[in-house]
């Protein structure tokens, strides 16, 4: 069982939130909304808490289900409030055709989370590459997860094995960026190749 507080209030936020429930965990809300804040929380159990956005997290894993340009930002402004906190950036910063990444081949948005993440927080790279609609089938995916801090990333695949996922290690803090050129083919797979939102990429192991 993990204490995790999700920063958000949208489709991510809402699948993570619910299989998050679903395994156990506790789980916090918060949103610079209140009202929606709130109102998510009632949807996913009377166990799950809100919390003030700003505020210290109650969890010890906080994910921000945030569109990319609001990620940094908001861990700027929360600023020591996440200290010690292992921070989960799920974000894909898509160009707005979605045919590119708008950060260079060298950063990735977690790489920038890094940067301004206060002293002790550790960050982490998940979910960026699974679409909230698949998320809330429940269905059994893998999560690719990076990061430099290897305690962060046991405590963040631990989470996700409550979830009922697989977790699967793609290495450094680097591969993040790798993580969302692969988000890119997902979205371009869905526009595309495959037609529709109902998949995921996963791994097949031979043998």
């Amino acid at each position: 069982m993990s204490n995790i507080s999700i920063i958000g209030t949208g489709n991510m936020a809402r699948a993570i939130g619910a299989l998050a429930v679903a395994g156990g965990n506790v789980v916090e809300i918060i949103g610079r909304d209140r009202h929606k804040a709130t109102e998510l929380a009632k949807t996913l159990g009377d166990n799950v808490t809100v919390g003030e956005f700003g505020a210290v997290p109650a969890g010890d894993i906080v994910i921000v289900a945030l569109l990319y340009a609001g990620v940094v930002p908001v861990v700027e402004q929360y600023g020591d409030a996440l200290a010690d906190r292992v921070i989960v950036d799920i974000s894909n910063p898509f160009s707005p055709e979605a045919d590119g990444l708008v950060l260079p081949h060298d950063s990735s948005v977690a790489q920038e989370v890094a940067k301004v993440a206060p002293a002790g927080a550790s960050v982490v790279k998940a979910f960026n590459t699974i679409f909230g609609v698949v998320l809330e089938q429940g269905r059994p995916l893998d999560v690719f997860i990076a990061g430099d801090d290897e305690r962060a990333k046991v405590g963040v695949a631990q989470f996700v094995e409550s979830l009922g996922l697989r977790p699967l290690d793609v290495g450094g803090l680097k591969m993040a960026h790798w993580l969302e050129g692969a988000g890119l083919i997902v979205m371009g797979l869905a526009r595309h190749g495959v037609g529709g939102f109902d998949f995921a990429l996963g791994a097949t192991v031979f043998g």
